[in-house]
């Protein structure tokens, strides 16, 4: 029997346009500052991250995500501007809307609940959605150069989050494994006449 552990993560990933746009970004970090890592992956905001799994309990941790899927509604998301964690992450900033950290929350409580996944780092830290567009592989001196040129560059994009991203660890980069749609309609509210 082969227990053959696998590599996943949660994230919301932006539509394609936008998704478009940052890979450009990160591009065009790997070509000035020799920072290729963010390429590893496509553009997201990390709602759990890595773990592993056992290939044979994916099953049960897709179910879950689609049972805690179905009874959420699509996250409206707002990235403006960049910001950076010194000193080796440059990444475009997400407004921290409620929505986002209740489903950030939620979904680790639940993870945890039922998966037995636990990330005792992001327990320790605040929440801080982001979109890398450097990290790791960027030196000390080229965040310095880097961040003086996009601490004041404008960025501003709007969308909504419409699925949970499972993403999965192929030995070299991350691919999207499956998507579960949020799928919970608003709640209908009755005009009385």
């Amino acid at each position: 029997m082969n227990q053959s552990k696998q590599r996943f993560f949660i994230a919301l990933v932006p539509p394609p346009d936008i998704e478009q746009h940052i890979t450009e970004i990160q591009q065009y970090f790997a070509e000035h500052y020799n920072s290729r890592g963010a390429l590893n992956s496509p553009p997201h905001i990390t709602l759990q991250p890595p773990f592993h799994s056992l290939a044979e309990d994916v099953p049960k941790l897709e179910e879950s995500l689609n049972q805690f899927s179905v009874n959420r509604r699509p996250i409206p998301v707002t990235l403006s501007g960049f910001a950076a964690f010194a000193p080796r992450v440059i990444y475009a900033d997400v407004v921290k809307s409620p929505e986002l950290l209740e489903i950030h929350k939620d979904l680790m409580s639940y993870i945890e609940a039922t998966l037995g996944i636990v990330d005792r780092v992001s327990q320790t830290r605040p929440f801080v959605p982001h979109m890398t567009v450097a990290f790791r592989d960027l030196t000390k001196e080229n965040f310095q150069t880097a961040w003086l040129e996009f601490a004041g560059r404008s960025l501003h994009f709007e969308f909504t989050a419409s699925a949970l991203t499972l993403l999965l660890h192929d030995g070299s980069r991350w691919n999207i494994s499956n998507q579960f749609p949020l799928a919970a309609e608003p709640p209908t509210i009755l005009n009385p006449s």
